[in-house]
């Protein structure tokens, strides 16, 4: 059973969960896109091209054509993503592929005009980890927005439509072969520099999709649990919920409260726990991500 937060959490929801119009959210998806497009043209200039860290992706394989043929890398990335485009275009659709078109020609344009930056550091390993944080700060915004940079994203789910093959695994694979490439004809150090950027900018996508806001899940079991839900609702101004269950060695019904708080508000429901029931039985862990009431909206 649900138990609602109070009125004014609820007049919150309303006021922050109002849907903007189709035509602002598209807005505001294009000007993601083009930012997060921006930041990923600068790092890849600024860190990875300089040190030829080709981290998968067209990306780094228009770094490995930059090594072996000396064609800048906005060129290659046009000639790769352009034919992936009408590919997807052709097997995938109009819906899916519209997605991607902006994102295949801008972002190579903003690699062709940054291309003259300087880079900051000539130190590999710094490279890669302010490339990949960068690059995964740029992905993140692009993604946030529902866009797309085309490339081997469109590739993967090309094949992921026809083999079967899970998405996840078919970005491994692009990447995987792109990073191997790096390591036979640049060299096996750039292979492994390569690595660190790519995880990296896996970790920096997700800390932008979820967000620094860390929330924490408790589960409550007492055997005060009507005085226990109006605290917290009074006190906490938070929602829960009441989940039966049944006690293993007992047998005996029993209710569980559930609750999402913020990071700050654990050690308050701590307190307030034990000023109802010190014999309650706690559990609190982490969650990744809270969309909904008093918490996130998206």
């Amino acid at each position: 059973m649900n138990r609602p937060a109070s009125a004014k959490a609820s007049r919150q929801r309303r006021r922050i969960g109002t849907p903007a119009s189709p035509r602002a959210q598209a807005a505001w998806g294009i000007a993601m896109l083009l930012a997060g497009a921006f930041i990923i043209a600068a790092s890849f200039n600024l860190f990875l091209v300089p040190n030829g860290i080709a981290s998968g992706g067209v990306s780094g394989l228009s770094i490995i054509v930059k090594q072996a043929l000396g064609i800048q890398p906005a060129f290659t990335q046009w000639t790769i993503n352009i034919p992936l485009f009408f590919a997807g275009l052709w097997l995938l659709g109009r819906r899916f592929a519209a997605k991607t078109l902006l994102g295949s020609i801008v972002l190579p344009l903003f690699v062709l005009l940054t291309a003259h930056w300087s880079p900051p550091t000539d130190n590999p390993l710094l490279a890669a980890v302010y490339g990949g944080v960068g690059v995964g700060l740029g992905l993140g915004l692009v993604f946030r927005g529902r866009g797309s940079t085309g490339g081997t994203d469109l590739a993967a789910q090309i094949l992921h439509k026809y083999t079967g093959i899970s998405l996840g695994l078919t970005v491994v694979i692009f990447d995987g072969l792109v990073i191997a490439l790096a390591g036979i004809l640049i060299s096996p150090e750039n292979a492994l520099y390569a690595l660190i950027a790519l995880f990296v900018t896996s970790k920096t996508i997700d800390l932008i999709q979820t967000g620094l806001a860390l929330s924490k899940v408790a589960f409550i079991i007492s055997d005060r649990t009507e005085e226990l839900a109006d605290a917290v609702l009074t006190d906490l101004d938070r929602g829960l919920t009441e989940l039966d269950a049944h006690g293993g060695y007992t047998g005996q019904r029993r209710t569980v409260l559930m609750v999402v708080v913020s990071q700050n508000e654990v050690p308050k429901l701590k307190a307030l726990v034990r000023s109802v029931d010190p014999g309650a039985f706690v559990i609190i862990s982490q969650t990744t991500e809270v969309l909904g009431q008093g918490f996130k909206v998206e």
